[in-house]
């Protein structure tokens, strides 16, 4: 994960919401109503389903949520264009996904060419994690940037072992160790900014990298789409799409319990950065999940995705009476809160016990598994935010990422 402490990094951790970031900077009465069950997860980590039939090797999926890549069925190969390779860029990047033992396609010289099935991985993103475990592909891993925020307890027992490496990142990267490792593929995020970029070093070594954008996309469902692209690696795309569409099926379920609410909670998200207020916009990832959960999310008049910097008193003007409170950073406690400052103690949602944060599922090193398998599975956040506001719509639903502060 990025470890940047400048406002640039600061900004940038915003629009990741679905990766490990500072505490302080991170965004994101029950009415009358049918509810019913939804399954849930009740295990101590995120299930993985097992598939009651396998998916035909030669199936082509469809991409139809995320907008940052597609993937084309070639004569012989299949072809993944990333749009978007990070926020800025120009250019799309493509990748050939050649099978093993078959000759490389001419006519694709602008495209990096990969065979496939990958047999080795380093992830360079804990927001992968979740995607290789439901394809059964975990093992696979060989080397991951830090294990600092790795929530897995498998990858950290394999970190303990020796079985996996820590190679860092950016410009701190290990060639050295990755070249020795010579793994079939590495999958990194990219900035844009050479000095946070470890991509291009990777290049020059000869090595293969990849670059996921997911962190791009602002629709959770599109970003959790991103499966498919880590799983076409595997030749197992067509099992990732099986469990993607019984994703979107649990979450357009539950989402469908908020259509027909007679009123609406009000909420906001975050806490100060230093003085300063970064509010996610109205068309951002974790605005996206609010109003899902049929919450008005009082910053929605925020144009974009990007997180814009408020004064702590223009906050406290518009929020201070507001129903509910969320992701404040991965605290269990409110006194842990006002510590941070004073004032917060101000709005009616802490003086009433409204605080809501991802910090159920922390580990004794301090990851969150809501940055990461959170990546995978949008509908248990969705969920979690519903139980927060409405209980009476899923009374069977147990918090798995979300708690309220005490």
């Amino acid at each position: 994960m990025k470890k940047i402490v400048t406002l640039l990094a600061v900004l940038i951790l915003l629009a990741l919401p679905a990766c490990q970031a500072p505490a302080q900077v991170v965004e994101t009465a029950a009415p009358s109503g049918d509810t019913y069950p939804l399954e849930t997860p009740t295990e101590i980590t995120y299930p993985v389903e097992e598939p009651t039939e396998a998916p035909a090797s030669d199936a082509q999926v469809t991409i139809d949520y995320a907008r940052n890549f597609t993937l084309e069925y070639k004569e012989g190969y299949k072809l993944l264009t990333v749009l978007m390779p990070w926020a800025g860029a120009t250019e799309p990047i493509r990748y050939a996904l050649v099978p093993k033992g078959q000759a490389d396609p001419s006519g694709i010289d602008d495209a990096l060419i990969v065979h496939t099935p990958v047999e080795s991985f380093v992830s360079l993103s804990t927001t992968y994690l979740p995607f290789l475990e439901q394809i059964d592909e975990l093992s696979s891993l060989v080397a991951v940037d830090s294990g600092a925020y790795i929530y897995n307890a498998e990858v950290q027992n394999w970190l303990k072992a020796g079985a996996v490496a820590e190679v860092g990142s950016g410009a701190v990267i290990n060639i050295e160790s990755l070249i020795d490792l010579n793994p079939d593929l590495i999958m990194t995020s990219a900035s844009g900014f050479a000095e946070y970029d470890s991509h291009p070093q990777l290049l020059e070594a000869g090595l293969k990298v990849v670059i996921n954008s997911d962190y791009l996309e602002q629709d959770p469902l599109g970003r959790a789409e991103w499966g498919k692209f880590i799983a076409a690696f595997f030749e197992k795309e067509a099992e990732a799409d099986r469990l993607f569409d019984e994703m979107v099926a649990r979450y357009q379920q539950a989402k469908a319990l908020t259509s027909n609410l007679p009123t609406r909670v009000t909420v906001f998200t975050n806490t100060a950065y230093e003085g300063t207020w970064y509010m996610p916009g109205g068309e951002s990832y974790i605005a996206i999940l609010l109003a899902d959960a049929g919450a008005d999310y009082l910053f929605k008049d925020i144009e974009g995705s990007g997180a814009q910097p408020l004064d702590f008193e223009v906050v406290l003007e518009r929020a201070k009476d507001a129903d509910y409170w969320i992701n404040v950073g991965a605290l269990s406690e409110l006194s842990a809160l006002a510590a941070m400052d004073a004032r917060y103690a101000d709005f009616r949602a802490f003086q009433e016990g409204k605080v809501y944060t991802y910090s159920k599922r922390m580990n004794a090193s301090g990851a969150v598994d809501y940055f990461e398998s959170g990546a995978a599975a949008p509908d248990v956040i969705l969920m979690d935010l519903i139980k927060a506001f409405y209980p009476d719509l899923l009374p069977e639903h147990e918090f798995f990422y979300y708690q309220a502060l005490q």
